[in-house]
């Protein structure tokens, strides 16, 4: 099967925190013997910050951020592909793009795949005549990164075919067990890019705690923190480029997973950052959101805080012998449970289930 996938980058992670989760499905669903085309704009300086170069397993199509680029790209694709995917945030021209991939003459399987399904869908609740109300009835599946029933039933609702999550997942081959670095040394860990929705939590979780554990170190990784007013034990390292990620989480005694507003709203909504930071054999504290016991068991292999306050007393409280505990149960459950190579089975059974029941209904 021929694959036209059109993503935000698939060669940069710079502002990009969806690049691990298509690096990891695509080159599995590539060693299924499908034919990956990706196609993304060269726009938000990402081609200055590739962190990959062209990758054997996929065909890397950069194109201008442009209406004529978009659109030449999508007709070549158009022309050769069994299956047309779309994903969320792409960054520029996504109201074009997913408009156009419903309605372009094509006998190709169209599939939106969204990687953040809950932001996606409380932008369509708050605008009644939102494009993908419209657009999404044209689409023969919708694909999500997370959301769990909650998602599925708001997709189906806005008249969406059939809506399936596959989740994140860990690719052992990129994220594992690395010697320590210095410059990321430290109690507690956090990467995550500056955003709207997220650095309230970021301030509650990670933020304040580290105000309120004057003698624990904090490491901020992420773009945007710059102008951030923090404490003198938090220390701010900027963008971390996917090279460095296994020796970020490694260099700490705990890294935190802070999940965006609407993503913990929704509840089953593991970020990418989750299973970066355990297949890099990290101790795991995250934010609480329904579902999480789906992935890892509470306590065992991961620790779960409803307030900083929370987080703050699992920091005080751990100690090496247990975190390295906690961050062995969890990589263990990972690989047996939620690689990429699993994930891609799921996309490979989805696709001949979808293709059977178009060919019927033809």
């Amino acid at each position: 099967m021929k694959i036209c996938f059109f993503g935000s980058s698939l060669v940069s992670s710079y502002w990009n925190g969806a690049a691990t989760y298509y690096r990891g499905m695509l080159k599995e669903i590539a060693a299924l013997g499908h034919d990956v085309t990706f196609f993304e704009p060269d726009a938000f300086e990402r081609q200055a910050h590739r962190d990959i170069d062209d990758p054997d397993w996929a065909k890397v199509v950069v194109y201008a951020a442009t209406p004529d680029g978009w659109r030449s790209s999508l007709e070549e694709a158009a022309r050769s592909a069994d299956m047309l995917v779309k994903a969320s945030g792409v960054g520029v021209f996504d109201r074009e793009l997913e408009n156009a991939v419903a309605e372009i003459p094509s006998n190709a399987m169209r599939i939106y795949w969204d990687v953040d399904a809950p932001a996606t869908l409380e932008s369509v609740a708050d605008n009644p005549d939102h494009h993908l109300r419209h657009a999404i009835r044209s689409y023969d599946m919708v694909l999500t990164y997370g959301g769990g029933d909650a998602v599925v039933s708001a997709y189906r609702g806005i008249g969406a075919r059939d809506c399936v999550p596959i989740y994140n997942a860990l690719d052992p081959a990129t994220h594992f067990p690395a010697p320590p670095n210095a410059h990321f040394t430290c109690d507690l860990s956090l990467l995550a890019n500056r955003l709207p929705d997220r650095e309230q939590r970021v301030e509650r979780f990670f933020i304040d705690v580290a105000c309120r554990l004057p003698d624990k170190t904090f490491v901020l990784g992420g773009s945007g923190w710059d102008s951030k007013n923090t404490p003198a034990n938090l220390h701010k390292v900027g963008h971390v480029g996917t090279g460095d990620h296994n020796a970020f989480f490694g260099s700490a005694l705990a890294t935190l997973n802070v999940n965006r507003d609407s993503m913990a709203r929704y509840g089953f909504s593991p970020p990418t950052r989750v299973f970066e930071a355990i297949g890099a054999g990290a101790c795991l504290i995250t934010d609480q959101w329904d579902g999480i016991d789906h992935f890892l068991e509470p306590d065992r292999e991961v620790l779960v805080a409803a307030s900083g306050a929370e987080v703050a007393e699992h920091l005080a409280a751990l100690r090496l012998d247990r975190a390295q505990a906690i961050a062995a149960r969890a990589r263990a459950r990972i690989l047996s449970h939620h690689t990429y190579r699993q994930r891609a089975r799921q996309f490979n059974d989805l696709f001949a289930a979808s293709s059977s029941r178009i060919e019927a209904a033809e």
